[in-house]
């Protein structure tokens, strides 16, 4: 009887400690999947950071001109509600960096939501991790393998930011503070995204959930933001994106959010670890609603079942297009004041030569292109997760074709974009038109969403020839394309780097509307190599064997 209950007990004990069983080796093996990925967005982040420093600094080089351009966003409740305040006026990271604090803080956080679905709740959708559970692996490993690899991401990211805007010319302290108000929201959404992969049964409803969150985030800290004479302050509290502002990087910092923000991370893992146990592997806590007894016609051919997997995708971003695109007017209703004469040509560069408002209409619309292409490129790409979970092989098993499957998800990312355009570009030219008064510009805005859809479709058309030729990096292929495109778009010019390089990307042919003469050459070059890669991806797709 002694020996029993001295086994139970060491039994009891020992439990917790081999729940962690295997933890090392899927890091190393969630380091391995990452090896690309993670790298490519992390630089991202660094170089747009050091960037935008690096291209700012110089702009206003006096206090009396950075206190102006203060005056300028603290007053309009439009750039306040979509950047944030500058808190410090005096102060050149703050005025520098206005545009990465909170709108880079929210990325960051979707960054980290990305990463804990995709070694979590991915791994199980897939069966990767009932397999290895199958080993000497605990029930607390993958979640904590996860946790790990993503937390390394975010303190590296965070440390190689400061060092990125110390290079810039900014002062080290404030630097540093600014790369932890970063790791701040990114580690309060790898703790909201771990519970949100315990509630979801899926990847896409982890994700769904957890930038739902986010969203919410974000939009508290805009109403606390933009609130008449910040009574609404307050609210800043109650977001994760707001605790990033809270830090008051480059001003006097407070380092004890960075506390606050371990804390509330650690409460929200410890949620999960405890979620986990209640719940059966590849199972979510939300029960699965019941489909229907019959399906409607529209999901009788591929065209109609793709649209219904990619519809909540359309919506979700169609729902942020429109938010995003109702701030634009008062943007450009007060540009005059937020530039002075030293920064006029920097804009003017950047977007067009016939005037300072239709120059920042048109680079923002260059940067919305650029976006929507994402929504292009990740609708696309679940062709290739159809295929490597293992479900497009049944259904090409039918007489559905090669051809009609591949084409109904270039419909759906191609047509996705359309809709996007066409939300953003409606929002956008009436909150325009009604801060300026002037109706012009439902044109103006209308032409500028117009010309983004042939760069889409370029991008578009190297996702799906990467599918085609090298499907097991088609995922990292096509997101490193996009990276490059992106980077050389945002940081070439600041860096000068030679034309050649610049014009490999497609966007970079796109006209700079309004205030661009369009070329009907540069969108018809763009639209024959967009058609012509399209067709090297579908006889590819056609031709080669399905992968796993």
């Amino acid at each position: 009887m002694a020996t029993t209950t001295l086994t139970r007990r060491t039994a009891t004990v020992a439990a917790p400690v081999a729940r962690f069983t295997g933890t090392g080796h899927l890091v190393r093996l969630a380091l391995r999947r990452d090896r690309v990925l993670v790298p490519i967005w992390l630089g991202v982040f660094v170089m747009s950071a050091a960037g935008s420093a690096g291209a700012t600094v110089g702009l206003y080089p006096t206090e009396a001109s950075r206190v102006s351009v203060a005056a300028t966003i603290n007053g309009n409740p439009s750039f306040a509600a979509l950047y944030g305040p500058i808190l410090d006026p005096t102060s050149m990271g703050q005025v520098s960096l206005f545009k990465m604090s909170a709108m880079g803080a929210a990325l960051v956080g979707l960054l980290a939501v990305f990463l804990v679905a995709r070694h979590t709740r991915a791994e199980e959708e897939t069966g990767r991790t009932e397999l290895l559970g199958a080993g000497v692996v605990g029930r607390w490993a993958p979640l904590s393998a996860a946790l790990i690899v993503v937390a390394g991401a975010l303190v590296v990211l965070a440390l190689l930011t400061a060092a990125g805007l110390v290079g810039a010319g900014l002062d080290a302290v404030g630097s540093l503070s600014f790369g932890l108000s970063w790791l701040v929201t990114g580690l309060a959404f790898t703790g909201i995204a771990a519970v949100a992969a315990q509630v979801a049964s899926t990847s896409r409803g982890t994700k769904g959930l957890a930038a739902g969150v986010l969203g919410l985030a974000y939009l508290v800290r805009a109403v606390a933001d933009g609130s008449p004479n910040g009574d609404l302050v307050g609210l800043r509290w109650l977001s994760p994106v707001g605790w990033s502002q809270e830090l008051h990087a480059f001003s006097n910092p407070r380092w004890m959010v960075v506390g606050l923000a371990v804390v509330f991370a650690a409460a929200m893992v410890a949620l999960a670890y405890a979620l986990v146990d209640r719940r059966d592997l590849g199972a979510g806590l939300l029960p699965d609603r019941a489909g229907t007894a019959t399906a409607p016609r529209n999901l009788s051919g591929p065209f109609g079942l793709v649209a219904r997997l990619n519809r909540g995708f359309l919506v979700g971003w169609a729902l942020g297009a429109a938010l995003l695109s109702m701030v634009m007017g008062g943007l450009v209703a007060n540009i005059g004041g937020f530039v002075d004469e030293n920064s006029r040509p920097f804009f003017e560069a950047l977007g067009g030569q016939q005037g300072l408002e239709d120059a920042f209409m048109a680079a923002e619309w260059s940067l919305i292109g650029v976006f929507f292409a994402a929504f292009a490129v990740a609708t696309l790409l679940r062709l290739r997760g159809e295929e490597s979970a293992g479900r497009a092989e049944g259904l090409l098993a039918s007489p559905l074709t090669r051809w009609r499957w591949a084409s109904a998800h270039l419909t759906a990312a191609l047509g996705g974009a359309v809709a996007l355009l066409v939300v953003a570009g409606v929002f956008g030219a009436f909150s325009t038109a009604r801060a300026t008064g002037d109706d012009a510009w439902w044109g103006k805005v209308a032409g500028a969403a117009g010309v983004q859809l042939p760069a889409i479709a370029v991008l578009a058309g190297l996702t799906l020839v990467a599918i085609a030729f090298v499907p097991r990096w088609a995922v990292g292929v096509s997101w490193g394309l996009f990276t490059a495109f992106f980077l050389l778009g945002e940081i070439g010019p600041l860096l000068e780097l030679p034309t050649w390089m610049l014009d490999l990307s497609p966007f970079a042919h796109t006209p700079k509307v309004p205030g661009e003469v369009v070329s009907a050459a540069q969108l018809g070059g763009l639209v024959a190599v967009a058609v012509a890669l399209v067709a090297i991806g579908l006889v590819g797709y056609r031709r080669r064997d399905l992968e796993a």
